[in-house]
């Protein structure tokens, strides 16, 4: 049976699980949001409560009311004064506000479950709607390969509210995203694919709503089917299927950002506004000897159960419905270790992460983990099925140490521009599993990775306790914006290393949005609270130093046209291919195989790729880079044809003499081509 509320001619059919239900009570509001009917639902198969209600048409606002045991001690939270989301709701209206009426206990301050609250929470919670979904649309997806994929990471309110080009009434929402002129820029950049951040219904944490704050990130889910009201005008989930039709049109896939690891109910003590009232045992992961006691492996407070199997099925189809009848073309999974979690720990053979990847609905999606959680074993990177890509947070702290100047990181560069083979290639994975980023949401910008050396989150209101104490940035000795000309010029040539490196390297590059322009949010690394200018994208910085947008422009195309640069399989010394081998060789700066001791001596280096074809011609690039403040010159390898020099992040593209000997800058990089 098809759960949530499913609208044909004859009315209705409304389907919700629930193993401990003793009834289940269906309610129709008019849409001011007042109850004007009940029905309860007249069967129970399998613990799917449903019933056919004639008459009931698509539009109709609903919610339910689940009458069972309330036993907090056990694990069991049914209080029918609460009005509950349906888990299974395609769309959700009204605002939800923190009132004491949203918990399911009395809530007295105190942190105890005793008694239940016989208050009615219906004023202060979302309810659902039936949606009458439509044909399946029909988008000519751009299918972009994995080895020319590339990301790029951004907020539909962070990177609509202050565009030049996006009307008031648009900004912040899915119609802002799909202006022209957005996505011509987007388009312009050559970046594949947008992985756009969680856009199902979610809420704002208490503790923020108390200090005036609001999620901005959206990792705070409580409709998993339902486009956010917030990015919407008046038909969010039509606005969100024309904006992913534009973006296709424009050749750029759609990846969803997902968090189906917890939900925005929080703790034991948190609201109760679908899973916990309907089938809390069911939903939620619970101590084994106190059910009443949440498994906290997310750090938000509860941890979805994928374990059970309606759970599963529930996420799968949910992925399929954004897939099948919104057309998104993949899906970035949040604290991804979670959906592979049973209680004695993290399984690549887990049902779910099976199920996800066998079926056939999402058979052609990208799927991406974040591939750790904060509970015991969590960090589980290199770890994940095949089919699956992975953040790779190595090769984002390798990279900022290198260019910052720490002794010994060479060696650990040299592996992570080789794709991460030391961590994917064993389990036989392509490098395109390693998503190599030096930035995303989490933490700094690029600006602030070269401006900051401490967090500075103090308007979190947290005491500047939250987010990441180790970030390996520097300031170059000044903490935050300078007018000192040498050293903005330093961070400035800081930035185009570190993204070359990322475009320079095997495997699938993340860019974040605001980086190719120097988008700063004052060194607070933690802004999932500041859905305001702090983490809005401030687009002035396009004028401020345009040539290193077309700097970041010119890497990104450079990768786009150099096959090279993204190869499909490891390359260990000597690779076959259908039209000859392909062979990799690292260099020291005389020219010669770079040795092992040499590693954590020195920090320049050179990457020699080479592809020799059946005719006996021969392609070759050399990546040359050098951390030490001091300019060096390197001995290129002896060639029939001359080198030329296609990238330099220094500028000087006049160094390179008698076609072997080139002089590069200090803190540079580049890229030769023959």
């Amino acid at each position: 049976m098809q759960l949530g509320a499913t609208p044909s001619s004859d009315g209705t059919q409304f389907a919700i699980y629930s193993s401990v239900a003793e009834r289940v009570e269906l309610c129709l509001f008019d849409a001011g949001g007042n109850q004007y009917a009940t029905h309860d639902l007249a069967n129970c198969d399998d613990g799917v409560w449903h019933d056919l209600i004639p008459g009931c048409r698509a539009g109709q606002h609903y919610g339910y009311r689940v009458h069972g045991p309330w036993a907090p001690e056990q694990g069991l939270r049914c209080n029918p004064a609460k009005l509950l989301l349906d888990p299974y709701a395609r769309s959700i209206v009204g605002d939800f506000t923190w009132h004491p009426a949203v918990f399911d206990y009395q809530h007295t301050g105190e942190r105890v479950l005793a008694k239940p609250s016989s208050e009615d929470s219906a004023a202060f919670v979302p309810r659902s709607v039936v949606c009458d979904v439509g044909e399946v649309p029909v988008h000519r997806r751009p299918r972009v390969p994995w080895k020319d994929t590339i990301f790029y990471e951004c907020n539909v309110r962070g990177f609509t509210m202050q565009h030049p080009a996006v009307a008031e009434a648009d900004r912040g929402k899915f119609s802002g995203m799909r202006n022209a002129e957005v996505i011509a820029y987007i388009k312009a950049l050559g970046v594949t694919s947008i992985e756009l951040m969680p856009i199902q219904t979610f809420i704002d944490e208490h503790h923020l709503a108390n200090k005036k704050l609001r999620n901005f990130w959206g990792y705070n889910t409580v409709g998993f089917f339902a486009p956010m009201p917030r990015y919407g005008n008046d038909r969010p989930l039509d606005e969100l299927r024309e904006m992913v039709r534009c973006i296709h049109d424009a050749g750029l896939e759609v990846i969803l950002d997902v968090a189906y690891n917890h939900t925005g109910e929080g703790d034991a003590f948190g609201p109760s506004l679908f899973f916990r009232g309907i089938d809390n045992l069911a939903y939620y992961r619970v101590e084994a000897e106190q059910p009443a006691v949440y498994i906290n492996d997310t750090g938000c407070g509860n941890t979805v159960n994928v374990d059970h199997p309606r759970v599963r099925q529930l996420v799968v189809e949910s992925l399929a419905y954004f897939a099948e009848n919104v057309g998104v073309d993949g899906f970035r999974f949040d604290l991804a270790t979670i959906l592979g979690r049973h209680d004695n720990g993290y399984s690549a053979e887990h049902p779910l992460l099976r199920e996800i990847a066998s079926d056939p609905r999402l058979s052609d999606v990208k799927l991406v983990a974040e591939p750790w959680d904060p509970g015991p074993g969590g960090y589980q990177l290199g770890q994940f099925p095949p089919r699956w890509a992975e953040w790779n947070d190595k090769y984002r702290d390798t990279i900022r140490r290198f260019w910052r100047g720490d002794h010994g990181m060479s060696g650990a560069t040299a592996q992570r521009m080789h794709g991460s083979a030391d961590i994917f290639d064993g389990s036989g994975r392509p490098p395109f599993a390693s998503v190599n980023l030096i930035t995303s949401h989490d933490g700094y910008t690029l600006q602030d990775v070269v401006s900051y050396e401490l967090r500075h989150n103090e308007a979190n209101g947290e005491d500047n306790r939250d987010g990441h104490s180790h970030n390996y940035s520097c300031n170059y000795g000044e903490e935050g914006e300078t007018s000192d000309e040498n050293r903005n010029a330093l961070r400035r040539r800081q930035r185009l290393n570190m993204l070359a490196c990322l475009f320079f390297s095997q495997g699938t590059p993340l860019l974040l949005a605001g980086d190719e322009f120097g988008n700063s949010q004052q060194g607070n690394n933690n802004a999932y609270a500041q859905d305001n200018p702090t983490g809005w994208l401030d687009w002035s910085g396009l004028l401020d130093d345009p040539e290193f947008t077309d700097l970041v422009r010119d890497l990104i195309w450079l990768r786009r046209e150099t096959p090279l640069l993204r190869i499909e399989d490891y390359v260990h010394d000597n690779l076959p291919t259908g039209s000859g081998s392909i062979e990799l060789r690292w260099i020291n700066a005389e020219g010669e195989i770079k040795r092992d001791h040499e590693w954590s001596e020195s920090r320049v280096f050179t990457l020699l790729i080479t592809a020799k074809h059946t005719d006996d011609s021969e392609t070759s690039l050399a990546i040359a880079i050098n951390s030490y403040h001091e300019p060096v010159t390197l001995r290129l390898p002896v060639t029939a044809q001359a080198w030329r020099i296609s990238f330099s992040s220094s500028g000087h593209t006049d160094l390179l003499k008698n076609a072997r000997t080139l002089t590069l800058a200090g803190r540079s990089i580049a890229l030769l081509q023959r």
